[in-house]
């Protein structure tokens, strides 16, 4: 409820509905602003890493097709965007230890999945990186 100038609003989904014949306000839903996000866009904060993530095994060693649900969530992936590096005590910021182009193996269930055009990726923290893969 809404009280504008001793009358009564009700927020309905659909419309506003005025109590009174006269209305007081006419308010209207105000739009969201459009964001378009690319790689290129996407700049990592602190000690995060962004990483394209490598496409899962569709077929087992056997040869046999698996469907998507039965697919594993893959932890390998490529470094795309780097952030600075943490922050030590003093300050100063401690250099990351992964680059750009590096590929990586990460822990399965870390990090924010992030999902560009029909592209996969994650956005993770430094320590959640296990190996860099030759």
């Amino acid at each position: 409820m809404l009280a504008l100038e001793g009358r009564e609003c009700q927020v309905c989904f659909k419309a506003w509905i005025y109590p009174s014949a006269t209305p007081v306000v006419s308010l209207s839903p105000i739009p969201m602003a459009a964001v378009s996000l690319s790689v290129s866009t996407v700049k990592p904060l602190g000690d995060r890493v962004f990483i394209k993530v490598s496409e899962s095994e569709e077929r087992t060693s056997g040869g046999i097709l698996l469907p998507d649900t039965a697919q594993e969530k893959p932890q390998v992936g490529e470094v795309v965007q780097v952030g600075p590096g943490k922050r030590n005590d003093d300050g100063s910021r401690q250099a990351p230890e992964v680059s750009v182009g590096d590929r990586v193996l990460y822990s399965k269930y870390a990090g924010t999945d992030i999902k560009l055009g029909s592209e996969d990726y994650v956005l993770l923290s430094e320590k959640d990186i296990l190996a860099v893969v030759s």
